[in-house]
């Protein structure tokens, strides 16, 4: 699994010329990268004494971004699986008109999921960019650049795993399925924008 690798493994396999791991599991993986970063940051203001009136609120930060990272490392052998998928239904056989059919299918319903998946790495990433913000307000100034750089990079993240799903989009045949996707998405970078004009708000002041 991707995850088991080591950081050189995980970059080597990353550049190869093979098309997965790509974008997807990378967004994954740099949006966990966040949410560990503030998880740090709430660790640090938790075993600072001056930090007290927080701890609490701080230690539930930590634990909504725990839970953030442990679906994010999944995703990003997820996100992998869903694509190779994608590639094993083009190699369908699609000789006869029920051939043809069947592959046509599979392929919509393998487009399906691999556009549900990159979406849920998003709505993942907003919550460890809005955790963050947080954590940046009340957290341990001495570590207001590690809460900045967690918001930082799960709106990267989370704008990569958009790209992800607007590709596959292209190529899905259901309007609905299309068009509620987009709407969600639209959603999801409104509010990220607000959440981000609030953490660059909040470490110019800090940092």
């Amino acid at each position: 699994m991707l995850i088991d690798y080591s950081i050189t493994g995980f970059l080597a396999e990353l550049k190869s010329d093979s098309p997965a791991p790509g974008g997807g599991s990378a967004a994954a993986l740099v949006g966990a990268i966040g949410a560990a970063l503030g998880i740090m940051v709430g660790n640090l203001t938790i075993s600072s004494a001056k930090y007290e009136a927080v701890h609490e609120e701080s230690r539930k930060l930590a634990l909504d971004l725990e839970e953030c990272l442990a679906a994010l490392e999944q995703d990003i052998d997820k996100d992998t699986a869903a694509f190779t998928q994608v590639m094993k239904v083009y190699k369908l056989p699609k000789s006869t008109d029920e051939e043809k059919r069947m592959r046509s299918q599979a392929i919509q319903e393998a487009l399906k999921a691999a556009s549900n998946l990159p979406f849920e790495v998003a709505k993942a990433c907003l919550n460890v960019l809005e955790l963050s913000e947080r954590m940046l307000s009340i957290g341990n100034v001495n570590a207001a650049s590690d809460a900045a750089v967690a918001g930082r990079m799960a709106q990267a993240a989370m704008w990569s795993a958009i790209y992800n799903v607007r590709i596959n989009l292209g190529s899905i045949k259901d309007t609905d399925f299309v068009s509620d996707m987009k709407g969600k998405v639209e959603g999801i970078v409104a509010r990220s924008e607000v959440l981000m004009a609030q953490l660059v708000k909040i470490a110019d002041e800090k940092i």
